[in-house]
């Protein structure tokens, strides 16, 4: 199968290759996922090889007319399994043949082009590089090929002899081209020039800061600049893993402190071929050498490349929850250590971006039993984090819902929090019954401040006055109590009194170096405790409050920029924790406000380059240490600093600040933040995520300008919105926004149909070039027209978040949807419209571009099996108002196909939405249904109306074949579709458009409602108690028509519905087995029980066709053979 689809996606490239595209990028990608598949022996390459000879000789022998596929197998040559397949395998020499066999002689019309340079030369390399292997292969060699690997050889001999260094920041297009030829050819020569290169410049001594003695000073590579991506997309796979390895080495088993090109140059390889080069980096380290990662700056080093570099990489990988186990391992070694605070922060900090970074259920163990290890700062995040993935994305697995309790046990069991009510409003139902009880523990934070204020006071007062005793440092530190420690910030800030400079800030900073970071973490709790408390009390002694803010502002100033004694992100995250305090966001708003603040975060800015910084060609500024980190986090360290400052720290801090405020409805500080930091946020690494999750959160909570406000945050050119979307959010005034006309949602559900949907037909030869080639070029300027589909496919590197080009089509027509200022209900009845009516509308689009006949058009409702079904009398429905001209004739489908394709995006969209749009998808549905002439007329015969039923509960993709799809047959289909797209948690709400059918009192009713929820029991084999409410609601469906007390309008006998009971049959089977009925399958004995019940208020009749799904030992053969299942069941 993976060989199979292998061949497919590489003829599907020859073909677009062969209609003028530039489809290199395409090319690039594919190469690093083919190069895996090889290297993990997915992929068996003889049988490989035949297939593809096969497929391009027999089937497609037209389309290769250029060297990719020879540059292609160029990459994996080198593969051991290649290799050995080349060696051993007793077809080697048929092998060898077939693959010299693709080779073309590449004509480009930009001979000069590195691309055209590559392809002219890589049958030369690949020959040289299987003769290398096998020299049988002579005869099968032309003299060109020689010549042309002699012209290599020349080349590199000329560019590298003498002392003169290759300047990879200046080459031309043939030297790029050239360049990328050598890599395949000589490897390892190619790999020493590139390492030359970043250590050219030498290296120079390094001094940390005045606080470290001279002989401890580090040797630092000089800076250079890092090789541009450009150059390196285009290396050969196996350079790629050559340069890694010489750079893991250089990195962190060195005596000499690698240079920042050294370790971004680094981190590009890794974002070019993140398939092939991906490896977790703790585990690959410990692999190397065991003690690696406890030698000086090793740790400081990884986690650096992690938190500021890598961390898409890990999400897009699925690999973030291991990351996090692993940094949770560094936290839970050192958040006890004393001094070590470095390292804890940072990774720290790393955790909090991996958390936030989560899209589904996590357990905070990786066990998953005991008390977390996390620190109270990360269980509060963890809290959050959970909230916006329940509430924006569902918990997607059944056992996962069994897990949630167990997750927040650990949790809460760690954590003193309590959240306020106005947070909690907003936090899903799950998580808001589980924390909404918990005793709120300030009160006793208080009385323990109380208890122990004088002896703090004291002890801060000889410690901190201008003629402490020196002496009395280290008394302090050797012998005082816990209880006293972790109110010292506190202490301090009382005495301050709004004047910081009363107090001797090197012995409070020398002090809080020598704590634990659980220490220095707990005295910030407490400390925001103490002085929202004192607030209060100075209130009601009459003094001002504008004062009191403005002292505690002053104060907390002092702790977190005038000194750097405390990590402002855990200080700002601790008071932002105390929304239900009057004043606690008062000071974070002011904090955030003020000049010294921005200032710093600006020199961040200046500092790092542009956010992009793998494209960013000049030489990286390496910062002092003391000013990256501030002194408390710099002190005695020596190791330098790469990527790391405080003010990155802030990039998840900031995020959840504007949840704080939202939920607190402070939305203008929210706008104005948010204005103040968007440069900042720039810099975030998954702030695309960040605002799709932020307008699902709070959905019809926020008004219009701060919805634009958050847009701002992301950089829109790079966004494939629609065309028309900034016009239809920028209404002056959002009460009286009209709806979006039809194009415009049409627009969305093409644009997911070309670059989200798969297609019906995946086998290639069915593509059509024209069609192909449509997608890549510019599409005519309209208001509807596709959003951005001449992107094409683009690498990992620069749709980082959210990964894919397709999840980033996708969550944009969300983001779009969630920004729009009209309501759930306007939305849900465009989309359905659409669904509805598309097949006419398409045919229609068709009829006008072929001149086919005017009689094509679909009829919208069945023909119920009689010649007059069609009369004047039926309501004719009114058409989408959708212009689908353009959109038939660049998808490269018919209209029947892409009807079924929008119906698949329109289901898989709305499944993506909040829940207010579920309930709006379940009511139209359901008007609908119930409002379709056919089933309200009284008139029909039986006979019309099975066939009717037949007609409308057709699929549509069948139904499309033959003209026979209807409104009905469509909304059914999207309701699949949106079934099969949604998270175990979110089908609960599913009962609810049953709820609207009924009371169903028509055998054709009660067809569409098992049709409706017929699938979805398969699906929930493995959901018990779910499956058991869905089960439950189709028997009572068959109650209302078939009940003791039951009087249909036509008499229906019980073997009309024999079908419905064997479907029954079959999935209570299914579901007892947890998949495929087996012959030794059986239902589970609460089914049994449920069926019995259910059984007893049906007619005789029916209840006899049930007989053996009930726990009666005389009439089912299950109950019979399975006697304890009828224990317990009773």
């Amino acid at each position: 199968m993976i060989c199979e689809a292998t061949i497919d996606r590489i003829v599907e490239l020859l073909k677009l290759t062969n209609s003028e595209v530039n489809c290199w990028q395409e090319w690039l990608v594919f190469s690093d996922i083919f190069y895996f598949l090889m290297k993990s022996g997915c992929i068996d390459f003889v049988d490989f090889v035949d297939k593809l000879v096969s497929r391009l000789t027999e089937c497609d022998h037209h389309i290769l007319r250029t060297n990719h596929v020879t540059w292609l197998l160029a990459q994996i040559i080198r593969v051991e399994l290649v290799l050995n397949a080349l060696n051993t395998d007793p077809r080697k020499m048929e092998t060898t043949v077939k693959i010299l066999s693709f080779h073309r002689e590449d004509r480009s019309s930009d001979p000069n082009h590195p691309q055209s340079i590559l392809l002219d030369y890589i049958s030369s390399c690949q020959n040289l590089r299987i003769y290398s292997i096998n020299t049988a292969i002579r005869d099968h060699t032309n003299n060109e090929q020689l010549q042309k690997g002699k012209q290599i050889d020349g080349w590199w001999r000329q560019v590298s002899k003498g002392e003169r260094m290759m300047d990879y920041m200046s080459l031309d297009d043939r030297s790029i081209g050239m360049f990328w030829v050598v890599s395949y050819t000589m490897t390892q020569p190619a790999c020493e020039t590139v390492m030359n290169w970043l250590t050219s410049a030498g290296v120079t001594d390094y001094l940390p800061g005045p606080n470290v003695a001279p002989n401890e000073r580090y040797t630092v590579l000089r800076e250079t600049s890092p090789l541009p991506i450009s150059l390196l997309s285009g290396l050969s796979i196996h350079l790629l893993c050559k340069l890694a390895q010489q750079m893991e080495e250089s990195l962190f088993s060195s005596q000499v402190v690698p240079s920042i090109a050294m370790v971004e140059t680094y981190a590009r390889l890794m974002l070019i071929a993140p398939h092939s080069l991906f490896r977790s980096l703790f585990s690959h380290l410990a692999q190397r050498n065991p003690t690696l990662l406890s030698k000086p700056g090793v740790s400081l080093l990884a986690v650096e490349i992690l938190n500021y570099r890598l961390l898409p990489l890990y999400r897009y990988q699925g690999k973030s929850k291991s990351l996090m186990y692993d940094v949770t391992k560094i936290i839970s070694a050192l958040k006890g250590k004393r001094g070590d605070h470095r390292l804890f922060r940072l990774a720290e900090n790393l955790c909090m971006n991996l958390i936030l970074s989560l899209r589904d259920f996590f357990l905070v163990k990786k066990e998953g039993k005991g008390p977390t290890e996390f620190t109270e700062t990360l269980n509060r995040i963890t809290i959050s984090s959970l909230a916006i993935i329940i509430k924006t994305r569902g918990i997607a697995e059944a056992d996962h819902m069994l897990l949630i309790q167990t997750m927040l046990e650990q949790i809460l069991g760690n954590s003193q929090h309590t959240w306020s009510e106005r947070t909690l409003r907003y936090y899903p139902a799950l998580l808001r019954e589980a924390l909404i009880g918990r005793m709120d523990k300030r009160s006793l934070a208080i009385q323990a401040w109380q208890q122990v204020e004088t002896t703090v006071i004291n002890q801060c007062t000889q410690l901190f006055s201008p003629s402490a005793d020196p002496t009395y440092f280290m008394t302090y530190i050797g012998h005082s109590f816990p209880q006293h420690r972790q109110h010292l910030c506190a202490g301090a800030w009382i005495l301050m009194q709004g004047h910081p400079e009363n107090i001797n800030s090197a012995n409070l900073a020398r002090v809080l170096r020598e704590f634990s970071p659980e220490e220095v973490t707990l005295n910030i709790y407490t400390m925001v405790d103490v002085l929202l408390h004192h607030i209060h009390v100075e209130l009601q002694h009459g003094h001002s409050l504008q004062d009191l803010l403005l002292k505690a502002c002053a104060n907390l100033a002092f702790f977190m920029w005038t000194h750097e004694l405390l990590p402002m992100d855990i200080l700002l995250l601790a008071l932002t924790d105390r929304d239900d305090d009057p004043y606690a966001l008062h000071i974070v708003i002011s904090l955030l406000d003020k000049q010294e603040l921005q200032q710093r975060v600006k020199l961040f800015c200046m500092n790092r380059g542009p956010p992009e910084h793998w494209l960013y060609s000049g030489t990286f500024k390496r910062v002092e240490l003391q000013k990256a980190l501030g002194n408390h986090l710099s002190w005695k360290e020596r190791y330098p600093t790469f990527f790391d400052d405080v003010a990155a720290r802030l990039l998840p801090v900031i995020p959840l600040i504007i949840y704080r405020l939202i939920e607190n409805d402070a939305m203008d500080p929210a706008d104005r933040i948010l204005d103040k930091y968007s440069s900042f946020l720039a810099y975030h690494p998954l702030r695309f995520t960040f605002v799709r999750d932020i307008l699902a959160y709070f959905y019809a909570h926020l008004p219009g300008k701060l919805i634009v406000r958050i847009l701002s945050v992301l950089d829109l050119s790079k966004i494939p919105f629609s065309e028309s979307f900034p016009h239809h959010i920028s209404s002056s005034n959002p009460a009286i926004c009209p709806l979006p006309p039809p194009d415009y949602f049409a627009a969305l559900l093409f644009g997911i149909v070309n670059n989200v949907i798969p297609p019906l037909n995946t086998n290639s030869k069915e593509i059509s070039s024209t069609s192909l080639r449509s997608q890549h070029k510019s599409p005519p300027t309209s208001q509807s027209r596709l959003p951005n589909t001449s992107d094409g496919q683009k690498s990992f590197y620069q749709i980082q978040d959210p990964g894919t080009y397709t999840q980033l089509v996708l969550d944009t027509a969300v983001i779009e949807i969630l920004s729009l200022p009209v309501s759930p209900s306007q939305i849900v009845s465009s989309l359905v419209q659409i669904v509805v009516h598309i097949q006419p509308t398409l045919i229609q689009s068709s009829n006008g571009l072929h001149s086919s006949p005017s009689n094509a058009i679909l009829p919208n409702s069945p023909s119920g099996g009689s010649t007059d079904s069609m009369s004047a009398g039926r309501s004719t429905p009114s058409t989408s108002g959708v212009n689908t001209t353009n959109f038939v004739s660049r998808s490269g489908c018919t209209s029947q196909q892409l009807s079924c394709l929008l119906i698949q995006a329109c289901g898989l969209l709305l499944a993506q939405l909040p829940l207010d749009f579920h309930s709006q998808l379940y009511m139209e549905a359901s008007r609908l249904i119930k409002d379709s002439w056919w089933l309200t007329d009284g008139k029909r015969s039986k006979g019309e109306l099975d066939s009717a039923v037949g007609y409308a509960l057709l699929d549509p993709t069948w139904a499309a074949q033959d003209n026979t799809s209807t409104a009905i047959g469509n909304i059914v289909a999207l309701l699949h579709s949106f079934f099969s797209n949604l998270p175990q948690e979110w089908l609960e709400g599913t009962h609810v458009i049953i709820k609207h059918l009924r009371p169903i009192t028509s055998v054709a009713m009660l067809r569409i409602a098992f049709r409706i929820m017929g699938p979805l029991l398969l699906r929930l084999a493995g959901a018990h108690s779910l499956f058991n409410k869905t089960l439950q609601l189709l028997l009572n469906t068959m109650v209302d028509v078939f009940g003791r007390n039951s009087q249909p309008s036509i008499p229906v006998e019980a073997s009309e519905i024999a079908d419905l009971i064997d479907f029954l049959h079959h999935v209570v089977h299914y579901e007892g087995q947890g998949g495929p009925v087996q012959s030794n399958s059986k239902p589970r004995p609460e089914v049994l029980a449920l069926c019995g019940r259910a059984a007893e208020n049906l007619r005789p009749d029916i209840q006899h066709l049930l007989s053996h799904l009930k726990p009666d030992m005389s009439s089912s053969i299950y109950a019979a053979t399975y006697p304890k299942m009828v224990q317990n069941s009773a």
